[in-house]
C-alpha cells in the first residue's frame, strides 16, 4: 500500500510540474511578440512587419537600395516566403526596391492601387510576380486580412482620386491598420489631405498607438483632423539625410511637438524597430539622433 502510494504521489507531481509549465508558458506562447522595422531607405519608405511567423513588406524604397534590401532580408531576417507585399502606389520611392524584394523571397499575393503603370519600378514588380505567379490584386477599403495574432485592415485604397478633388498619386496610397491584442499602428504611406479626409469620413477605427506619418512629414498631409482621429503616442517618418523636398516641414513637425508625441525618425535614427507584446509598445533605433528630432530643414515641402 505504502508503495502504491510513493508511485502515485510521484505521478502527481509530474503531472503538476507539467501543467505548471503549461501555465505559465502557454499564455506567452499565444501572443508573440509583432515586431515593426521601419527601414532607413533614404528619400523613400520600406516598412517590414512579422507576427508569429508571418511577414508583411510594404513598400520597398528606391531603386537604388535594392542591394541593400535583398541582403538584409535574405541574411539578416532569413526570410524565406513573405506573405503579403504591398506597393502602396507606383512613385519610385516607394516602388522602386520591390523587385529585389520579390527577387529575395517569394510572396503570396502583391496588393497594389494599379496593376499597370509607366515606370521602371512598376515593371520590375509586375516581372518579378509574374515569375512566381504571384497575384497583383487591387483591395478595397475596409478589406481585412490575418496576419499571425494581427489583424490588417485596408483604411485607404482611393483608385479615383478625381472623385476627392485630388490630383496627386500620393492620395491613391494603401493606407493600413495593424491591430494586435490593444496595440494598435497605422501607415500611412503617402496620403496627403484628401485621403486623410477619405479615411475620417469611411467610419473605419482610426485611433492609434503608433502612426507613420504620411509623405515623409510633407505639408501637404497630417492635417489637425485627422491627428486628433489617429492620436497616437508615437510617431514616425521615413524620409532621406538631407533629401531635397526639405521633408519633414515644420509645420508638421509642430504639430507632432504641440501634441507631446514621441517622434522617431530614419534620417536622424537609421533603422527604427518597434515591438509590442499586444499591450505595450517599444522602440529601438540604430543610433541616437544628435539634433532634436523636432527639427526642421530651412526650406522644403
Amino acid at each position: 500500500m505504502k508503495r502504491m502510494n510513493v508511485h502515485f504521489l510521484r505521478g502527481l507531481a509530474l503531472r503538476l510540474a507539467v501543467w505548471l509549465v503549461v501555465l505559465v508558458l502557454v499564455p506567452a506562447l499565444a501572443l508573440a511578440d509583432l515586431e515593426i522595422r521601419f527601414m532607413n531607405v533614404g528619400q523613400g519608405d520600406c516598412t517590414i512587419v512579422e507576427c508569429d511567423g508571418k511577414a508583411m513588406i510594404i513598400d520597398g524604397g528606391p531603386a537604388d537600395v535594392s542591394g541593400f534590401l535583398y541582403s538584409y532580408i535574405r541574411n539578416d531576417l532569413k526570410l524565406r516566403h513573405v506573405d503579403v507585399v504591398i506597393s502602396t502606389h507606383p512613385h519610385a520611392d516607394h516602388v522602386g526596391g520591390l523587385g529585389a524584394v520579390l527577387n529575395a523571397v517569394p510572396a503570396d499575393v502583391v496588393y497594389s492601387p494599379v496593376t499597370r503603370w509607366d515606370s521602371a519600378g512598376f515593371r520590375s514588380l509586375l516581372r518579378y510576380a509574374d515569375r512566381q505567379g504571384t497575384p497583383v490584386v487591387v483591395p478595397e477599403t475596409g478589406d481585412v486580412l490575418e496576419l499571425g495574432g494581427a489583424t490588417v485592415t485596408i483604411l485607404s485604397c482611393i483608385r479615383d482620386i478625381s472623385g476627392w478633388g485630388s490630383t496627386s498619386v500620393n492620395d491613391m496610397s494603401i493606407v493600413v491598420r495593424i491591430d494586435y491584442g490593444r496595440t494598435a499602428f497605422i501607415i500611412a504611406a503617402d496620403a496627403e489631405f484628401a485621403a486623410e479626409q477619405m479615411m475620417l469620413s469611411s467610419g473605419l477605427p482610426l485611433n492609434a498607438d503608433v502612426l507613420r506619418i504620411g509623405h515623409h512629414g510633407s505639408r501637404t498631409a497630417t492635417c489637425e483632423e485627422f491627428l486628433e482621429a489617429v492620436s497616437p503616442s508615437y510617431a514616425v517618418i521615413s524620409c532621406g539625410q538631407g533629401n531635397d523636398y526639405g521633408h519633414p516641414h515644420r509645420s508638421t513637425l509642430s504639430r507632432l511637438q504641440k501634441r507631446n508625441i514621441t517622434l522617431f525618425r530614419t534620417d536622424l535614427q537609421g533603422n527604427i524597430l518597434c515591438r509590442s507584446d499586444g499591450k505595450n509598445v517599444a522602440f529601438s533605433t540604430d543610433w541616437q539622433a544628435r539634433t532634436s528630432v523636432y527639427a526642421a530643414p530651412q526650406t522644403g515641402s
